[in-house]
C-alpha cells in the first residue's frame, strides 16, 4: 500500500476573520408632535420602533461604492397598523411628504417632516420613512395609538436613526 505524503490544508480560509469581531446595529426612534391651529402642542408620542428588513438591505446598498437605490427623502403617515419587519409599505397610507430636513451628526441621522393644516388629515396610526415619493423602500416603521389630526392641525414627525 502506497501512502500519499502530500496534504493540502485550507489555512487561508481558516484564518480569515480571526480577530475581527463587531456588528452594525440600527436603532430607530420616532417623535410625533401634533399642534393645533393656534400653534399650541396638543399631543406628543415617542417610541423606539423597528428597522425593516428592506431597510437593512438599503443601508448596505448605500454603503457600497455604487449605490443603486435613491437616498431617503420622504415620510408617510397612514391609518393602518401591524406591519412586520418584512413589510415594504404602510398598511394603509394616507399621505407622503418630502422631508423638511435630514441631518447627520456622527452616527446619528435625524429626519424631520411636517404635515401642515389640511395635509394628512385623519386618524393617524402609523408612519414610515421611504427613499421615493411613490413606493420605494420603507426603511423604518412604527405604529401607535391614534393621533386625530384635524384639518387645522399640523403634525411634525422627527425620526432618529442611530448606528452603533
Amino acid at each position: 500500500m502506497t501512502r500519499d505524503g502530500m496534504a493540502i490544508t485550507d489555512k487561508i480560509a481558516a484564518g480569515v476573520g480571526k480577530g475581527l469581531a463587531g456588528s452594525l446595529e440600527l436603532q430607530a426612534n420616532v417623535r410625533l408632535e401634533l399642534f393645533g391651529p393656534d400653534g399650541k402642542l396638543k399631543d406628543v408620542r415617542e417610541s423606539h420602533n423597528q428597522v425593516q428588513t428592506a431597510g437593512l438591505a438599503f443601508v448596505a446598498d448605500q454603503l457600497s461604492a455604487a449605490p443603486g437605490g435613491a437616498a431617503i427623502g420622504w415620510m408617510a403617515v397612514g391609518t393602518g397598523t401591524g406591519q412586520g419587519v418584512g413589510d415594504t409599505t404602510l398598511d394603509t397610507e394616507l399621505d407622503r411628504n418630502a422631508l423638511d430636513s435630514s441631518t447627520d451628526a456622527g452616527a446619528v441621522l435625524t429626519m424631520v417632516c411636517t404635515w401642515a393644516a389640511a395635509d394628512g388629515t385623519g386618524a393617524i396610526t402609523e408612519a414610515g420613512v421611504f427613499n421615493a415619493a411613490v413606493a420605494g423602500t420603507m426603511v423604518v416603521y412604527d405604529d401607535f395609538d391614534v393621533i386625530n389630526k384635524a384639518a387645522g392641525d399640523s403634525l411634525v414627525v422627527t425620526w432618529t436613526i442611530t448606528i452603533s
